[in-house]
């Protein structure tokens, strides 16, 4: 790395205004930013040894003091702004509608005073083109009421503004566009009243109009300077870099009598840069820190984040050895842990509103775990013998609760200290007006501070600043007309407002954004996110002022911002030694991937940069099958089981993946209890077999005739009905998803009826049912295991069609013929294959356990509730399409139960492991 003295441009400034100051008393010195001011006054104090200080202000406070009106946020603003807005309008928007659109218009005007822009000739020059566009020469225009209201809206602008502007100039108060605007008209008097003061304007670039106008103003008041910080290959040559001061080089009066100020010559000097590309934005981040580790020194280094909002995984990023940092931005106050809290609480009624729940006071269940499960809430709520939460889940999952009621939550707050239990239990409480809301809140937020970090005793206070203002707004106005608008406008809020940090300035890292640099000079820069579409930033402009209209009136648009993000980048490099430009290379978001216009022009101002790209260090693991060792506890259990026996389902898991067989039948592991709040596809199955059943057992041992269907078509609506109650525990199936799930397994049990009865109305056919949900179960030895193994199964229905007699299997999911051809036995393990062992199994159960002699013809199959127009699907052991073959004989099903037994054998075998198959899909 580069070890040159360097000489930085605040350095350079002072010395050379103390070649024709000598006292600073009278002397005031305007800056860009509050962060210069730290800088400009440290090095001052180096230069001087005794005597006054000048008087150090950054454009801002030099602009309050001349036009003497405070500025005021932009919350407030808005509130002003909407009572101004309904006293013009007869029929004005809700707040929330309006606060939509009113901060673009606050903008917008914002500009045109900082640009000093006639407002009234502005106006009407937007009126007329709407006018224009109306106009045809046919008068056949057709304009649909959206365009008639955004025309009408743009013709209102100029009645809204000169009110507004009154009202805030009556109070004193206004944006930074007023204080502009006014200052603009209170210069001379300021100049009158100041003459003996001295005044250095130190390191700007672009300048709006005003500041053009004050600022020569003063320039021309004589015993005054204004000092440009740029190199001269930026000013000599035509470089965006050097637009504006440039311009006004050749415009300002000032300029024709003197000469500009401080043109550096250091760009030219030796530099070692570096431009990286990174895969996604954690990468380059990532390798920031680690240039960052090779530094022993951090007192002339910077961190430059162009994306801002990179900042909360960059300070995880820091490596250990930076002992200061000191952050100019702000931290996002939507990535704070205690604005998941606040939307949470905003949730519960969003929600309980949404599902119509208010009457009753109850709360959607996951908005209730989420609010309890909350890190700071679930802390408060926990003690050293017990967590009342996580029973209280248990709770809600095992009685099915959708909805949870307000009496619930004091049963669970009931172990809970007083404080917490009167402080959690109002926020359930039903409020009965928006302050009242806010008020629970901020009672909340008094709660948590008691006993948490300093970290988060700021994120507290910075919320309980932001709720009591809104309180206070809110008692004054009474804009927040229901809970909706005040949640609608706290996201926006949110997602504007930064939580500002407290640092020793001139020590350690610097870690700053963009538009912070300005004046500054490190040693040592470390850019990140130089990515077109970030540096600069995308041409998009949130305003309703047209393109062509900014440019007829000579307001900024992208090409001015352009210009601007180039100076700040160049300047940046000037006096730089060592510079690493990092950019991300992965287009995974439109229009990135592409790295700065900047740094292409910078490569081809200074050749001898050395580029690199960079990945992240993947470490490459060869993925080992999870195997189980077959130990003597595991085979006490696999003892047992072959006692209490294994099920069709239980041995076609044990084919699909032999780790899930261990874990169900060994380990015993249940699915985790969850609220079913939309039926399960198991629960669905349930039901359509449970109705099924009850109607049919009746008619076990009898024929089934037409009446007898029509009679169960009649029961079968309330059947369903019945059993959904049993097994849908507090579930609502009266309306949306369940609704139609509910209908779904009506209409299953309804097709199958009508081809039942489509089926007995045959004279033809015989139907007998023989038995329905029959539990059958057989035992078999096998050589080499010195115990019997019992195989158990339960089978929906066996009945007699015709003499033949058929093993039934219903499936709610859906199965093909495909499904039931087995043609031989090698390779039973494809899940192609798990429906016909199912069926065949059933069907060595039946026979074994009755003792079958064969006799009467069998046959085994599936009715599938998703494929009926198939009718009964038979089981095929034929590879002939055209001629199936579906009579299952002794022959069959012996050399079926040899294949079996294998497999049964391979589970008993303690040398063989349960191995996870390797090509698994899931």
């Amino acid at each position: 790395m580069l070890k040159i003295s360097m000489q930085s441009f605040i350095s350079e400034t002072l010395n050379d205004i103390l070649k024709t100051t000598t006292s600073f008393e009278n002397v005031l010195f305007v800056l860009p930013s509050q962060r210069a001011k730290v800088f400009v006054k440290q090095q001052l104090k180096d230069k001087i040894a005794t005597g006054f200080l000048p008087e150090i202000l950054n454009i801002e406070q030099f602009v309050k003091q001349v036009s003497e009106i405070e500025k005021v946020d932009s919350i407030q603003l808005l509130f002003y702004f909407y009572s101004i807005y309904k006293n013009i309008e007869e029929d004005p928007d809700t707040f929330d509608k309006f606060s939509s659109w009113a901060f673009t218009v606050l903008q917008d005007f914002n500009e045109l005073d900082q640009h000093l822009i006639d407002t009234k000739e502005i106006f009407v020059y937007l009126r007329d083109i709407q006018r224009l566009k109306k106009w045809s020469v046919t008068g056949t225009f057709k304009e649909t009421e959206l365009i008639k209201d955004h025309y009408a809206f743009l013709e209102r602008l100029h009645k809204y503004y000169p009110v507004f502007y009154a009202f805030l100039l009556e109070k004193k108060i206004g944006y930074q566009g007023i204080m502009y605007r006014e200052a603009s008209k209170k210069i001379t008097t300021f100049l009158e009243k100041n003459s003996g003061r001295k005044i250095f304007f130190i390191g700007f670039n672009a300048l709006n109009k005003a500041e053009e106008f004050l600022f020569q103003k003063v320039l021309e008041n004589g015993n005054s300077e204004i000092y440009w910080d740029l190199d001269e290959a930026f000013f000599t040559s035509n470089h965006q870099a050097g637009t504006f001061i440039r311009k006004y080089k050749k415009e300002w009066k000032y300029y024709e009598k003197n000469d500009l100020k401080t043109l550096g010559k250091s760009f030219a000097e030796p530099k070692n840069i570096q431009v990286i590309g990174a895969s996604k934005n954690t990468t380059q981040i990532k390798y920031a820190g680690e240039i960052l580790e090779k530094f022993q020194n951090f007192s002339n280094t910077a961190l430059i984040m162009a994306d801002e909002t990179l900042l909360p995984i960059t300070l995880n990023s820091l490596p250990k050895n930076i002992n200061a940092i000191n952050i100019t931005m702000g931290y996002p106050l939507k990535d704070i842990p205690t604005t998941t809290l606040i939307f949470s609480i905003f949730q519960l009624f969003t929600s309980q509103e949404k599902l119509q729940k208010t009457a009753t006071n109850e709360f959607y269940y996951k908005d209730v775990v989420r609010f309890l499960k909350n890190q700071a809430i679930y802390k408060l709520l926990i003690d050293e013998k017990n967590a009342f939460v996580d029973d209280f889940c248990d709770k809600i999952a095992k009685e099915n609760l959708t909805f949870i009621s307000k009496s619930k939550i004091d049963e669970l707050l009931e172990k809970c200290d007083n404080k917490i239990k009167i402080a959690i239990g109002t926020i359930f409480k039903q409020f009965s007006s928006i302050s009242d809301f806010i008020e629970q809140i901020l009672e909340l937020i008094n709660l948590l501070k008691e006993e948490t970090t300093d970290l988060e005793k700021e994120y507290l206070f910075r919320f309980y600043t932001v709720f009591t203002q809104l309180k206070n707004l809110h008692l004054e106005y009474n804009y927040f007309q229901d809970l909706k608008t005040l949640a609608l406008f706290f996201k926006q809020l949110i997602a504007s407002e930064t939580l500002s940090f407290q640092g020793e300035p001139l020590k350690g890292l610097q870690v700053m954004g963009m538009l912070e640099t300005r004046v500054l000079d490190f040693e040592n820069v470390i850019l990140t996110s130089t990515n077109e579409g970030i540096l600069p930033a995308s041409s998009q402009q949130n305003s309703f002022i047209p393109f062509d209209v900014k440019v007829a009136f000579g307001l900024p648009t992208y090409r001015e911002k352009d210009a601007i993000f180039s100076y700040h980048f160049f300047r940046l490099l000037q006096r730089a030694k060592n510079v690493f430009i990092l950019y991300n290379t992965e287009h995974d978001v439109f229009g990135s991937g592409e790295k700065s216009r900047f740094v292409t022009q910078l490569e081809m101002l200074k050749p001898n940069i050395i580029q690199k790209i960079i990945s992240p260090k993947v470490v490459s693991e060869t993925i080992e099958l999870k195997q189980i060792r077959k130990n003597e506890s595991i085979f006490e259990q696999l003892k047992i089981l072959a006692e209490k026996g294994i099920s069709p389902s239980a041995f076609t898991n044990y084919l699909h993946n032999p780790i899930a067989f261990y874990k169900q039948k060994i380990l015993k592991l249940k699915e985790f209890d969850d609220v079913e709040e939309t039926v399960a596809f198991n629960t669905l199955g349930t039901v359509v077999h449970e109705t099924l059943d009850e109607l049919y057992t009746p008619f076990v041992g009898k024929f089934l005739n037409k009446e007898v269907v029509s009679k169960m078509e009649t029961d079968a609506k309330k059947l369903v009905t019945k059993h959904f109650k049993i097994h849908f525990k507090n579930g609502d199936i009266s309306t949306g998803k369940n609704r139609l799930i509910f209908e779904v397994a009506n209409r299953f049990v309804m097709n199958f009826l009508q081809q039942e009865k489509k089926l007995v109305s045959n004279e033809n056919n015989q139907l007998k049912i023989l038995a329905t949900e029959e539990n059958l179960s057989t035992e078999i030895t096998i050589d080499g295991i010195d115990f019997p193994i019992k195989i158990h199964g339960q089978v929906d229905r066996v009945d007699e069609l015709n003499g033949e007699l058929r093993i039934i299997d219903y499936k709610t999911g859906m199965v093909t013929a495909a499904n039931l051809r087995v043609v031989n036995y090698d390779d039973l393990r494809e899940d192609k294959f798990h429906k016909a062992i199912q069926v065949l199994l059933y069907a060595l159960l039946f026979t074994r356990s009755k003792n079958y002699d064969f006799k009467q013809p069998l046959n085994a199959g599936i009715y599938s509730f998703k494929n009926l127009n198939k009718g009964f699907l038979s089981i095929n052991f034929s590879s002939n399409y055209r001629q199936p073959d579906t009579l299952i004989t002794q022959e069959k099903l012996d050399e079926f139960l040899e294949k079996i037994k294998m497999y049964i054998k391979e589970i008993y075998n303690p040398e063989i492991n349960f191995i996870e198959p390797a090509d698994l899909k899931y």
